[in-house]
């Protein structure tokens, strides 16, 4: 009877994964030159809170979209201080993938996304402030309305209030009346914030 040579079970990703894995393991598989291995190690590293700083460094050199992805929910997911700036470099940065890729993690997470909005929408420079207005389009929260508010009753670049004007004339309501006819009085010369606020008013008389 011929005797059958058996070999050991492949060990699968899934399989490591199921294994016990602490934070220095995780952290030195950000650096696995698999990037399925990579995207584990990203996703379980949202259990540990001191994350942030390793995600957010591996994140600022990662080629991979799949894992890029991935470790933009688990930042957004986290939160804290360190994220936030991480995600705001992606916001900055010159890479339009990457730049998207934040932008569409952060429109998926709308409670994670709340707490660190304002900070956007106050940011210092005007294109990241643009995009935060680009990321509330598709962002399922109710306090949308309040921030768009906030920015045509405080923001000073035409160009900020001008996105926050057209997407409160898609989403907003009666409450936004006053802060319409403000931002008329503040920009008197801007022909496109007459245009769009003047609409603005319109659409949300019916609402």
């Amino acid at each position: 009877m011929a005797f059958i040579k058996q070999t050991a079970p492949r060990t699968t990703h899934t399989d490591e994964r199921a294994q016990k894995r602490d934070f220095a393991g995780l952290t030195a598989e950000l650096n696995d030159p698999d990037p399925v291995a990579r995207r584990w190690a990203a996703r379980d590293l949202l259990q540990h809170s001191q994350a942030s700083a390793v995600l957010a460094a591996r994140l600022a050199v990662e080629e991979d979209p799949t894992v890029r992805e991935v470790m933009l929910t688990s930042l957004t997911r986290l939160g804290d201080a360190t994220a936030v700036a991480a995600l705001i470099e992606c916001l900055r940065s010159e890479d339009a993938p990457k730049r998207n890729a934040a932008i569409e993690a952060m429109k998926a997470l709308p409670n994670e996304v709340a707490p660190i909005m304002g900070g956007l929408l106050g940011d210092a420079d005007p294109d990241v402030r643009i995009l935060a207005v680009n990321i509330l389009e598709s962002l399922c929260h109710p306090q949308v309305e309040a921030w768009l508010i906030e920015v045509i009753e405080r923001d000073a670049v035409v160009n900020v209030c001008a996105t926050a004007v057209d997407l409160l004339g898609e989403v907003g309501s009666q409450a936004a009346h006053d802060a319409l006819e403000r931002l008329k009085k503040r920009f008197p010369v801007e022909p496109y914030i007459q245009f769009a606020a003047d609409l603005a008013l319109q659409r949300t008389a019916k609402a």
